[in-house]
């Protein structure tokens, strides 16, 4: 397992990933990633990727195209290791969910996984999405209108919103 801090417009964001999948990209710092990961490489503590990590180049790659709006898609093998019970049920119920460029409610997710009323747990399961971007939970909005919380903030869901819209306008 390898772990990288990666600059984006976001702000930094930590990636993990084993040699077969990714297994994090959010924003918590290395040294917590790897914690919750059970241990890894010593370079890893200190967010430095090896000399040779295909499938981290590879992510940053994709995220990099992503945030600059050449991109719309993922295509990378993910582990949801980091999430489990209602949280892995929830952040996998995303998968063709939403489009690019469009949202949803928490309750509408929520009606989805057949647990209708259950917008506010929606919200903090996705809170704990360990593949922010790459599953795409920043399309999920309260029913009020308002960007709602994210795991970068708010500035940064505001901007992958907006990034979005853009794009499809």
């Amino acid at each position: 397992m390898s772990i990288v801090r990666h600059p984006t417009p976001l702000g930094g964001l930590t990636l993990a990933a084993s040699e077969r999948a990714v297994l994090y990209c959010g924003f918590d710092e290395p040294a917590q990633v790897l914690q919750r990961l059970g241990g890894g490489r010593p370079e890893a503590a200190a967010g430095r990727v090896p000399a040779r990590h295909a499938l981290l180049d590879e992510a940053r790659g994709q995220i990099d195209a992503f945030l600059s709006a050449g991109r719309r898609t993922f295509d990378l093998p993910v582990d949801f290791r980091l999430a489990s019970g209602f949280t892995r049920q929830t952040v996998t119920a995303l998968d063709g969910f939403t489009p690019y460029g469009r949202t949803a409610t928490y309750g509408a997710l929520a009606t989805r996984l057949n647990r209708a009323g259950a917008a506010r747990a929606v919200g903090r399961a996705l809170g704990a999405n360990p593949l922010c971007v790459i599953v795409p939970c920043h399309r999920i909005v309260p029913a009020s209108g308002g960007p709602g919380g994210y795991a970068g903030g708010t500035e940064a869901k505001q901007f992958l919103l907006a990034l979005e819209a853009r794009d499809v306008s």
